[in-house]
């Protein structure tokens, strides 16, 4: 365990993971690497903060009843019309 705190790969007791470790934070190659995983990484997280947030907004107009689902899907074109009609079911069942 007290390798995988550490932040410097020189203080790592298991050599195997110290030299993977300092590959990717030292050698050119695996920083890049490094640096293309965590960029995923966020895209990835801030697509599915979007989803949700996109999920919660058209959650509220279905249940605000004042909207069709086809104005609903322009509103929020994260969620296609088969998916607001999924929710629509998941919101009626709720009810």
């Amino acid at each position: 365990m007290h390798d995988f705190s550490c932040t410097d790969p020189d203080d790592m007791n298991f050599k195997a993971l110290a030299e993977r470790a300092r590959y990717y934070k030292r050698d050119e190659k695996g920083v890049a690497i490094m640096c293309k995983i965590m960029e995923d990484m966020s895209k990835e997280a801030a697509k599915k903060v979007a989803l949700g947030n996109a999920r919660e907004t058209a959650a509220r107009m279905i249940k605000k009843g004042k909207i069709s689902l086809e104005e609903i899907a322009d509103y929020v074109p994260a969620l296609s019309f088969d998916e607001l009609k999924q929710l629509k079911i998941e919101i009626m069942q709720m009810a």
